[in-house]
């Protein structure tokens, strides 16, 4: 089987949109956040048989068994009976068990949309074989839409992994923004830190959020072209179709099937032009200024 395709990059970054386009191909089966920590649409161990810890979980190689199965599309139904809560549940494993089936007896590709494995890109393209695409969106949008969202960031789940501040020693300068209350200054902070890992990763393709919103058919076939998937006149319209559908200032997030995602048809010229929406300009030169020096400045 051809290698498995990760998407990913922080929360809020356009991952959950790039998976659905590269997913138009038809040649591939969408995994929705394997390492979110929460359910849905995380901790589904038919999906991925391993106890997700941590936001933001660091890999070794004890997590190469699990991801194995999942890349190569091998439910586990009996490990996601098990674990068993709800009727929601059922209808899940049903869901995934029949399209991993289905997509192992077609010869499909295991597509991982996973912003929480934005740390470990490296383990997922030199240990897993993954053709990893990495989004970077405009550090003020990012922060605007986390602000909209009411989201934050506890730092302190980086910090006890011992292994990320091995790899990566820089995660220490976020250690004075624990218990912080100041929610820009530690998104701002997260953005900074993430790139740092992105842009450090050998072999793998960093793309922004803005370039592909901006001219999405000749950006998603280059990403097609990268993640050897065939390029065809149904993805194109496909794609034509779901990035230009409109007003974009709805929900932030829809159900697809099962699946809670960050992915809605939108009209992606319009989203760029909406995305510092809520800040201050006192709010932009701030982040501006905060991704320039370092958290505890």
């Amino acid at each position: 089987m051809s290698a498995p395709i990760l998407v990913t990059g922080l929360p809020r970054s356009g991952t959950s949109w790039t998976g659905k386009m590269l997913a138009a191909s038809g040649e591939l089966v969408y995994v929705n956040e394997p390492l979110n920590p929460q359910h849905p649409p995380g901790r589904c161990p038919g999906v991925l048989r391993k106890q997700v810890t941590h936001r933001f979980q660091y890999l070794d190689d004890s997590w190469l068994p699990a991801f194995r199965d999942t890349a190569a599309l091998r439910y586990r139904f009996m490990a996601e009976l098990r674990a068993n809560r709800s009727p929601y549940d059922l209808a899940r494993m049903a869901r995934y068990g029949s399209a991993f089936l289905y997509g192992r007896a077609t010869g499909r590709r295991a597509l991982l949309d996973d912003p929480f494995a934005v740390l470990s890109v490296r383990w997922f393209a030199e240990r897993l074989g993954c053709r990893v695409i990495a989004l970077l969106r405009d550090p003020v949008s990012f922060v605007a839409s986390w602000q909209r969202l009411g989201w934050t960031v506890y730092f302190h789940e980086l910090l006890e992994q011992p292994a990320l501040v091995r790899d990566h020693p820089s995660v220490l300068e976020l250690r004075p923004l624990v218990g912080s209350q100041d929610r820009i200054a530690k998104a701002a902070a997260l953005w900074r830190f993430a790139r740092e890992v992105l842009m450090s990763t050998p072999g793998i393709r960093v793309v922004t959020y803005e370039s592909l919103a901006d001219d999405p058919v000749a950006g998603f076939r280059d990403l097609y072209g990268y993640a050897g998937l065939t390029w065809s006149g149904r993805a194109e319209r496909h794609i034509t179709r779901a990035c230009t559908a409109g007003d974009s200032t709805g929900p932030g997030f829809s159900w697809a099937g099962l699946s809670k995602t960050g992915f809605r048809r939108m009209d992606s010229r319009l989203a760029l032009r909406n995305a510092r929406k809520g800040l201050t300009p006192e709010e932009v030169r701030r982040i501006e200024g905060l991704i320039t020096r370092s958290p505890s400045a």
